[in-house]
């Protein structure tokens, strides 16, 4: 098994194109024997479908994974987060906590659109606060209440929640491989 940790670095919104990137370079880096990664983690958020199937995926996986929050970690991008067994925060990071909205553009919606819709958004969310309160020690409804009220954390407000298990600057050692995923991707990872 290889003696070096893979770090990779996720600079970038949760989309299908970014989250896709992410898991198939873990994918191959597990094909060459590789079992501890370190996600640095920097996103605005994005999508919730990409976001909780990362999450699951990440925590399924016969895997080591760390997350450390580089900068900022919103909305959807905490699910992310949450997917590493070990979670680490710089000093001066933040954390969004926010609740689930849909967007109409031009969309001819009835009744049960609407219904179906906002059912949808319901389960969204009320996933998204179980996850972040198995990873933390807060309950459900704790978190549904910050997420209601858009809820902004420091760094130390995190290590209180339970949301990291510490602070700190270091995001790894020297000699370990540091692959990028950035939006737009890039044509191959960059090391």
């Amino acid at each position: 098994m290889p003696d070096k940790k893979v770090v990779i670095r996720f600079f970038a919104p949760v989309l299908n194109e970014t989250i896709n990137a992410l898991l198939h370079e873990i994918d191959e880096r597990m094909k060459q024997g590789v079992r501890d990664f370190t996600i640095l983690v920097s996103s605005p958020g994005g999508s919730v479908h990409f976001g909780l199937s990362a999450y699951n995926y990440l925590k399924g996986i016969p895997a080591e994974i760390v997350t450390h929050n580089f900068g900022s970690v919103d909305s959807i991008g905490l699910v992310l987060f949450c997917g590493g067994d070990v979670r680490y925060s710089v000093p001066q990071a933040s954390f969004l906590l926010h609740g689930v909205s849909s967007g109409f553009r031009n969309e001819n919606l009835d009744e049960k659109d609407l219904d179906e819709r906002l059912d949808s958004m319901r389960i969204d969310s009320e996933n998204i606060a179980r996850i972040i309160a198995a990873n933390s020690v807060l309950e459900v409804d704790e978190v549904e209440k910050a997420m209601f009220e858009r809820t902004t954390l420091d760094a130390e407000q995190a290590r209180e929640w339970g949301i990291i298990h510490d602070i700190k600057a270091d995001l790894f050692a020297e000699g370990d491989e540091v692959v990028t995923i950035e939006y737009p991707l890039s044509p191959e990872p960059q090391q």
